[in-house]
């Protein structure tokens, strides 16, 4: 019997998610030969798990096995206030509490929902960014937005700034489909992208990317790079933030990704003089952690190099 989708996605949204979308589990037939070209071109840099679980990434059914459906999920993210000017900048993504932590918790209830509502012996998984799951590829798919020339997803009602999670389960709903594609001309992430990380239109160079060489990057910072992290220390927003699309994009309603004035109004000289102790304690539970102060006090030095 085919599960009441409305009432799956009207649960979902009470408990903050903003966009769902639910697609067959299937093989990605045309993101294949995209991911083996990209691997190929050692576009993932150091990230070596990235060429781990070929086939699992592409196949759902490999992770959950007689899995049916794929039910993407967005939830916004992006915040009411933001950092001062004139300081080391990190990625909006970070200012409030580590997102894993959050939506996955979010996703366990929907989960109990449809185990309470079709079968408590469902066989299901949820991510969160955590696992080989092409996660912009199913909300494509699912008809949530399209992938824009900077490789986000893009809803054409509120921009790019979400979280995507999913749920793989052995329950059949009724499927959603892809959207059209408005990215029409412009190229405005393209331009604005201070290390060419953009090398295609929905094709970046994680090797390039500003986010890869402050987060992911373990080694010492090449000096080709020098001059162009636009003081970002952690991630990086520049192409969401110039992206038309994102005018749509309004406050989140999430109280754990709100941050205090004290983070926001760090000054250069405060985040230099930032001690290990005091990093703990503000970034206690961000994604921020992630880099660890060793990472983002390497961050900072090699910007301070740069002028």
């Amino acid at each position: 019997m085919t599960t009441p989708t409305f009432a799956l996605k009207q649960y979902a949204k009470q408990l903050g998610f903003d966009y769902v979308g639910i697609s067959k589990a299937e093989y990605l037939h045309e993101q294949a030969p995209r991911l083996e070209a990209w691997l190929k071109a050692q576009m993932h840099g150091e990230m070596q798990y990235m060429e781990n679980h070929f086939d699992m990434r592409l196949d759902p059914r490999i992770l959950v096995p007689g899995a049916k459906s794929v039910i993407s999920l967005l939830y916004n993210y992006y915040p009411e206030n933001k950092q001062i000017n004139d300081t080391y900048k990190i990625s909006k993504y970070a200012y409030g509490n580590d997102y894993h932590t959050v939506i996955k918790n979010k996703l366990y209830a929907v989960l109990d929902y449809l185990q309470s509502t079709v079968s408590k012996d469902i066989v299901a998984r949820v991510f969160v960014d955590s696992a080989p799951v092409m996660e912009k590829a199913w909300a494509v798919k699912s008809g949530l937005g399209w992938q824009g020339k900077n490789a986000n997803v893009i809803n054409p009602k509120s921009g790019s700034f979400y979280f995507i999670a999913e749920i793989i389960c052995d329950v059949t709903f009724e499927y959603d489909g892809a959207i059209k594609d408005y990215c029409g001309t412009c190229t405005r992430c393209i331009d604005a992208c201070p290390t060419q990380a953009i090398v295609a239109p929905q094709v970046v160079d994680g090797s390039k990317c500003i986010s890869y060489f402050t987060i992911e990057l373990k080694n010492e910072m090449p000096s080709h790079v020098k001059n162009t992290f636009n003081d970002w220390v952690f991630g990086c927003d520049i192409c969401q933030d110039v992206c038309p699309w994102n005018k749509f994009s309004k406050p989140h309603a999430e109280p754990l990704f709100n941050t205090n004035t004290a983070k926001l109004n760090l000054t250069k000289n405060d985040w230099q003089e930032l001690t290990h102790d005091l990093f703990n304690e503000l970034f206690k539970n961000s994604a921020l952690k992630r880099a660890k102060y060793t990472g983002l006090q390497r961050n900072i030095a090699f910007i301070q190099t740069e002028k």
